[in-house]
C-alpha cells in the first residue's frame, strides 16, 4: 500500500501535493499537516499526533488519533501508524523547513524506521531524499545535483558511478569529508556502500 504523509514543515506546492496524492492509497496528516490538507480542500483519512498544532474544527468530522507520547514526534507517530495499516511505500511532504532541528529530527526518524518499509522518500519543492540500501541505482539527467550525507557519522566503502566526482571504496565522515554538491554526468548513477547509514539527496531543478 502507498501512503502519503503530510507533515507540519514547509508547505508543499499544491501541484506537488495533488500529484503525490494521486499515487497514494491513504493520506495521513501528522498533526499540523492537517492544516495544509484542509487549506487545499482535501480531507485526510487520518490525523495523528499530540495535537499541539491542529485543533478539531466545529462541524468537521475527521478521524483523529491523539497520541501524547513525547518520546516520538508526529512524523514518527504517522509512520508507525502507516506500517500497522499495511503501508510499505511512503512519501512524506512537509518534512523539511525553516526549523533545522525539526528537519534533522525527521531525517533521524527516517533513518530509524526505513528498514520497516519498502521505501520512504521525503519530497519538497527543491528535490527529494531517502536512506539508501547497500546498493542502489537511479535513472536521472546529466547535471542533476547529487549529495550524499553520512547520517550515522561515518559510512565506509562507498562506490559510485555516473558522478562528476566518483568515490571508489572511500569513506564519508561528518566533520572530516562530505559528499555534498556532486553532479550526475550520465543518465544513470549507481551508489553502493559497505556499512553505515547513507542519505541520498537529489535536486533536479537547481
Amino acid at each position: 500500500m502507498r501512503v502519503l504523509i503530510i507533515a507540519n514543515g514547509e508547505r508543499p506546492a499544491k501541484s506537488l501535493f495533488l500529484s503525490e496524492l494521486n499515487k497514494a492509497d491513504i493520506l495521513i496528516a501528522a498533526d499540523g499537516g492537517a492544516l495544509t490538507c484542509l487549506d487545499y480542500e482535501i480531507k485526510p483519512d487520518v490525523v495523528i499526533g499530540d495535537m499541539d498544532s491542529f485543533h478539531r474544527k466545529a462541524g468537521l468530522h475527521l478521524n483523529i488519533i491523539v497520541d501524547p507520547d513525547q518520546e516520538t514526534n508526529d512524523l514518527e507517530k504517522a509512520l508507525n501508524y502507516s506500517f500497522k495499516a499495511g503501508g510499505r511505500y511512503v512519501t512524506v511532504l512537509g518534512a523539511t523547513g525553516s526549523r533545522l532541528d525539526q528537519t534533522l529530527k525527521n531525517i533521524s526518524v527516517m533513518a530509524q524506521l526505513t528498514s520497516k518499509f519498502k521505501d520512504i522518500v521525503f519530497k519538497d519543492s527543491h528535490g527529494w531524499m531517502k536512506i539508501l540500501p547497500r546498493s542502489y541505482s537511479l535513472k536521472t539527467k546529466p547535471n542533476t545535483l547529487i549529495s550524499l550525507f553520512p547520517v550515522s557519522g561515518r559510512v565506509d566503502g562507498i562506490k559510485t558511478t555516473g558522478l562528476e566526482y566518483p568515490l571508489n571504496s572511500e569513506p564519508l565522515e561528518n566533520g572530516v569529508r562530505d559528499g555534498s554538491s556532486n553532479r550526475a554526468t550520465h543518465d544513470e548513477i549507481t551508489i553502493s556502500h559497505q556499512n553505515g547509514i547513507l542519505l541520498l539527496m537529489v535536486y533536479e531543478n537547481l
